[in-house]
């Protein structure tokens, strides 16, 4: 809700702007999920579900942290990404790829499955159509579309994939 004018003037240069919304943001998001993958560190299913639904939990509480993610994924500059790999810690991010690779090992992950995507893929599912469903409000289709039904459906997806309904 700040003009152009006013960030110029609150911060002065784009790395104080970056430590700012890393700190008073980012940090905060990321504690939400950070110990998902050791509290779960021999269900892979309760793991994804749960990061499943703190994703959309996020993304409900800060709409506007669908745009901006995507958005720098998406950029050809990665100045914001720099920012935030050199403030976090690469270390989590390899555990949490090898704990996904040790599952896969024992046979709790889907063997065809890349750790590097999934995370990404559990993001697609969940932030995209909460970022999206805020254009959905007046679509006949899409209308009834909230948090508990992207849940649902991210939820479906990851524990039966799009086959159909065991008994």
């Amino acid at each position: 809700g700040m003009t152009p004018a006013a960030v110029h003037y609150y911060f002065k240069t784009r790395d104080e702007l970056f430590d700012v919304l890393f700190d008073e943001r980012i940090a905060p998001m990321r504690k939400h999920i950070e110990g998902i993958f050791l509290e779960n560190a021999h269900d892979p299913v309760a793991a994804f579900t749960t990061l499943a639904q703190r994703f959309v939990e996020l993304a409900a509480e800060s709409p506007w942290i669908g745009p901006v993610f995507f958005g720098e994924m998406l950029r050809e500059d990665d100045l914001f990404k720099q920012h935030i790999h050199k403030r976090f810690s690469e270390s989590r991010q390899v555990t949490v790829l090898d704990t996904m690779r040790r599952w896969q090992a024992e046979g709790l992950l889907g063997e065809d499955l890349d750790p590097a995507l999934i995370i990404g893929s559990v993001l697609s599912l969940t932030v995209l159509p909460m970022t999206a469903s805020r254009k959905w409000r007046d679509d006949p289709l899409r209308s009834h579309i909230g948090p508990e039904q992207i849940t649902r459906h991210a939820l479906a997806l990851l524990r039966h994939g799009v086959g159909p309904a065991k008994a």
